[in-house]
Parts: structure tokens; C-alpha cells; sequence
């Protein structure tokens, strides 16, 4: 599975901040943007527990890639602008 990491990457709690993934491919709470549309993604703990189904599953025919803004899925939304539009990225949000 592709992960891409912006050129301008942050780092937070050991985790690189910017990195680009599917969307099914998510596996640890965080705050992401949606590549496709610039909106804010919240994924809390519960979203990625073992054993527990997903609580959002997204079908299509193209691979839909996120970039993770934070590992605090609650951050602020101008704290999250700020970060994604620091690595680039298209805010709609």
C-alpha cells in the first residue's frame, strides 16, 4: 500500500505528520484531510479499535487517499487549516 510523505513533513509524538495513505489503509486516530475534497476527516480511537468494524466504509472504483493533519483527531479546525495548508494541501473546511 502507497505512502507518500509531503515534502514538508511535520513530526508529532514520533509520528510523521503529512503522510499520505488510502483511506482504508487508516489505522491510528488522528485528524486527516480528504485529498479528493479538502474536507476534515476525525478518526477517535473507537474508529480504528481491534476487533470493531469500521464506522465509515467508503466504496468506489478510485483509491482515496488521505493526509494525516495530527494524531489528536479533536484538534482545533483553525489548527488543522493552518497544518494543512503549511503542507500544501486544498482546504474545504
Amino acid at each position: 500500500m502507497p505512502t507518500t510523505t509531503q515534502p514538508n513533513a511535520l513530526t508529532e509524538n514520533g509520528t510523521t505528520i503529512g503522510t499520505t495513505i488510502p483511506f482504508d489503509a487508516i489505522t491510528e486516530p488522528g485528524c486527516y484531510i480528504c485529498n479528493w475534497s479538502g474536507h476534515l476527516l476525525r478518526v477517535p480511537q473507537d474508529g480504528v479499535a481491534p476487533g470493531r468494524a469500521p464506522l465509515i466504509n467508503l466504496i468506489g472504483h478510485d483509491t482515496l487517499f488521505v493526509t494525516q493533519l495530527s494524531t489528536n483527531p479533536f484538534i482545533t479546525v483553525t489548527k488543522a487549516r493552518t497544518i494543512a495548508s503549511n503542507l500544501d494541501l486544498a482546504v474545504n473546511f
